[in-house]
């Protein structure tokens, strides 16, 4: 079992090795000249403000050793500094991965709360009208954009409940009731897809553990069908699930982008699209090392819990 886990250890070293040399080399292998990127189409950019700037980034020194700079100072908590606005890049991320961490949360906590339980019954009355009228749904789910599914929350709120307050933001401290008003609906437009589409996979994982031998023994030994189904049938399909979960939360970045858009919150999301339209670099690859990094973290953290819920996992090594 330690074994296992310092194997998946040094993998996750390796890969996270491979995401800094990809974050770091974007700016530096973009077509043209970076810093004249950063600086735009502007006849007053002088080669003195060009030179000054290539300076400030590092970018007038060998490729290695801006690597080994720019990683050396990412091992200290160091990701640069904002070329607009002069404040540390770490300072910009911490002042709004606070908003995107709490979507995230509340969306993939939503999602996985209700996914099991939904998956769970679309298997047990597979072929009948609630399994058919679920099943409708969760496709309409999956193939709905979070973005237009939020613009139907706000404009369905607005006619329904016009005093309910769909966009915008209030931190939780000023104001706790306003703050989770204001969340709900960003929640439901990033959630329900995700919920949707893990429901699916429940249910087609307690369809094939249902079938399978050893839960047809446990019903002909006369185990109790709450048993068979919870005990024996669901712990099995929680590893595909586990998967599911893994991976949809590492690519749940994406949709925060626009539902941050959408509902007007100034979480991560808009931070970077701000950084695309600024040319600012330095934030835009401090911003992508981070969230590949969590990707690469979430998986890692999904690999121990396959050792956890399937012991088969474990054998050779």
């Amino acid at each position: 079992m330690l074994r296992l886990i310092l194997d998946r250890a040094v993998d996750l070293l390796v890969v996270l090795f491979g995401v800094s040399v990809v974050a770091f080399l974007m700016i530096r292998l973009i077509p043209g000249d970076a810093v004249q990127i950063m600086l735009g189409a502007n006849a007053a950019v002088t080669e003195e403000a060009m030179a000054a700037l290539r300076a400030r980034l590092g970018l007038d020194q060998p490729m290695i050793v801006q690597y080994l700079s720019w990683i050396g100072g990412v091992l200290r908590g160091d990701l640069g500094t904002s070329i607009w606005t002069g404040k540390p890049v770490l300072e910009e991320i911490l002042d709004r991965i606070g908003v995107t961490a709490e979507l995230l949360v509340l969306s993939l906590g939503f999602a996985v709360i209700l996914a099991v339980p939904a998956g769970s019954l679309m298997a047990y009355v597979r072929g009948g009208a609630a399994d058919q009228i679920v099943r409708v749904i969760t496709i309409a789910g999956v193939t709905m954009p979070g973005f237009w599914l939020g613009t139907l929350l706000i404009y369905g709120f607005y006619a329904w409940a016009p005093a309910w307050p769909a966009v915008g933001w209030v931190p939780i401290g000023q104001d706790p009731a306003g703050h989770f008003q204001r969340m709900l609906l960003p929640t439901l437009a990033l959630g329900l897809p995700i919920l949707a589409s893990l429901s699916r996979i429940v249910r087609s994982a307690m369809l094939d553990a249902l079938g399978q031998d050893y839960v047809r023994t446990a019903r002909a030994k006369g185990v109790p069908e709450r048993t068979v189904v919870l005990r024996h049938a669901l712990r099995n399909a929680l590893i595909p699930f586990v998967t599911a979960v893994g991976i949809t939360a590492g690519y749940l970045f994406g949709g925060t982008i626009v539902v941050e858009q959408v509902f007007a919150l100034p979480g991560l999301g808009r931070l970077v699209i701000g950084a695309i339209a600024e040319r600012n670099y330095p934030l835009i690859q401090a911003t992508i090392l981070l969230v590949t990094t969590g990707f690469v973290v979430i998986n890692f953290v999904v690999d121990l819990l396959y050792l956890v819920i399937d012991p088969r996992t474990r054998g050779g090594g």
